[in-house]
């Protein structure tokens, strides 16, 4: 069985309204959340064979927060590929991996994320975690899926393990008035 893990980046701020999307980076509830999901991943001794993320300020920067929770740098590959890669993108770049890596980290967008999650985890009627990824996967959400078998490019479905919000880690991270 492999892994496969995927993180929405963390909650970025839109002070400058002439500043590319790409380059917004994190606010300060942002940076805590990913902190708090390195400190997570730690607790759970999270080990990743690659870790592929999206190359946008926002990423970069939960990336850095997530490590430094962590305690150790997690290598990331910086991919533009993911910047808001649909669902298909992220399937080539899952079915692209060597049969070595055992547990594949993405980071990267919504409604990308979220649409692979829904494509590969089949609708049960008791599925509550799959129904609350559907409902939203808010910023600096982590979601473990299991995969059947040894060949990555054969994945076409997944079940889910487990789904993490930032709040599930810190209550002092409820959204707030914006609703993410």
């Amino acid at each position: 069985m492999k892994k496969l893990t995927l993180m929405r980046h963390a909650k970025s701020g839109y002070g400058d309204r002439a500043e590319r999307d790409f380059d917004r980076v994190l606010n300060a509830r942002g940076e805590r959340a990913a902190l708090a999901v390195g400190r997570g991943m730690r607790r759970a001794r999270a080990q990743f064979d690659r870790v592929i993320a999206s190359d946008a300020a926002r990423v970069a920067g939960t990336v850095a927060m997530v490590e430094r929770g962590l305690g150790r740098s997690l290598g990331a590959d910086w991919d533009r590929r993911l910047y808001l890669a649909t669902a298909p993108t992220l399937l080539d770049i899952i079915h692209a991996q060597p049969a070595t890596v055992d547990h594949l980290l993405l980071v990267g967008h919504n409604p990308g994320l979220e649409d692979l999650v829904l494509k590969l985890v089949p609708e049960s009627a008791d599925d509550s975690i799959r129904a609350a990824i559907y409902e939203k996967l808010p910023t600096g959400s982590v979601v473990e899926l299991a995969v059947e078998g040894d060949d990555w490019a054969a994945v076409t479905t997944a079940r889910l393990l487990r789904f993490t919000r930032p709040v599930d880690l810190d209550p002092d991270l409820a959204p707030d008035a914006d609703g993410d």
